[in-house]
C-alpha cells in the first residue's frame, strides 16, 4: 500500500497511453513533467484540471488532479493541430476532474486491472 501523504500516484487513460505513443512521448518524459506541475509550473485550468506542455512543447497535456493523491493525464494534442482546448471540453474536463474525485482507491485498483488506467510512476510530493 503506497503511503499517500508522501507520494502522488501518476496514471495515463488508455486513450492518453495511445495517443502519446504515437507521438513519441515516453513516461518518463511524462513523470517528469508531473513533478513540473506540482511545482507550479503548468497552466491551472480550475477545478482540478491542468494543461502541461510536452515533447520540446510539440504537445499539450491534459491533466486531472485529485486533491495530489492521484494524477490523471487525460488527453494530448499536438500545438500544431489546435491552440487549446474550448471553453465546452474544459467543462467535460472538470466535471471528469470531479468524477475522479468521487472514486476510490478500489475504483482505481479496478480500471488499473480493466486497463482504463495505466500506472507510469510514483512521485514525491513537494
Amino acid at each position: 500500500m503506497t503511503d499517500t501523504h508522501t507520494t502522488s500516484r501518476i496514471f495515463k487513460t488508455a486513450w492518453f497511453a495511445k495517443a502519446a505513443q504515437k507521438a513519441r512521448i515516453r513516461d518518463e518524459e511524462l513523470c517528469a513533467a508531473l513533478r513540473q506541475v506540482m511545482q507550479g509550473q503548468a497552466d491551472d485550468l480550475g477545478g482540478g484540471v491542468f494543461k502541461k506542455r510536452l515533447n520540446d512543447n510539440r504537445h499539450r497535456s491534459i491533466i486531472i488532479a485529485k486533491g495530489g493523491q492521484y494524477w490523471i493525464y487525460t488527453y494530448l494534442f499536438a500545438k500544431k493541430d489546435r491552440s487549446n482546448i474550448d471553453t465546452n471540453e474544459l467543462a467535460e474536463f472538470k466535471k471528469l476532474a470531479a468524477l475522479y474525485g468521487r472514486q476510490t482507491d478500489e475504483t482505481i485498483n479496478t480500471q488499473i486491472k480493466n486497463d482504463d488506467l495505466v500506472e507510469i510512476c510514483h512521485a514525491q510530493k513537494t
